[in-house]
């Protein structure tokens, strides 16, 4: 079966969790291991690539 001329597959840039399996929640309500909050860890999965990506952003500084 092949597609029609007008339907192009592009590949979708997935940006993938930085959950490094240290999952404690620490004092400042952020995980221990990846520094994320309860929220951007329950939300990750239903997050576009542009959300992922400001929360990957904001990482290094937490």
């Amino acid at each position: 079966m092949s597609l029609p001329d007008f339907i192009s597959i592009v590949p979708v840039q997935t940006i993938e969790s930085p959950c490094v399996n240290i999952c404690t929640i620490g004092e400042d309500r952020l995980c221990e291991g990846c520094r994320r909050s309860i929220n951007e860890i329950a939300q990750w999965s239903r997050m576009t690539p542009a959300e992922r990506r400001a929360v990957m952003a904001e990482l290094p500084t937490r």
